[in-house]
């Protein structure tokens, strides 16, 4: 299990009761409850992150050559067709 470090938040106090709320529902320490919201919060973003990253490498726009190759793959497709027996 790895060391826990004590810190001290300052929350409004409706969600304190919230909190405290929950964390009797769940059976947690207060403690549990918000170390599992942290987690919970650093995994979304680190997945919004690497969702940002993937969209970002498949929005680039290809490059002439690839466009070439496109082109030609297409042309020889439709002769391809061309041949076949409908």
């Amino acid at each position: 299990m790895a060391p826990s470090v004590k810190t001290a938040i300052s929350i409004q106090e409706e969600l304190f009761k919230k909190v405290n709320q929950l964390a009797s529902e769940l059976h947690v320490s207060r403690s549990k409850l918000f170390g599992m919201a942290v987690q919970d919060f650093i995994n979304k973003k680190e997945s919004q992150n690497l969702l940002s990253q993937i969209n970002n490498a498949f929005s680039d726009h290809p490059n002439p050559e690839d466009v070439d190759i496109q082109t030609s793959m297409r042309k020889k497709q439709a002769k391809q067709l061309e041949r076949e027996p409908w």
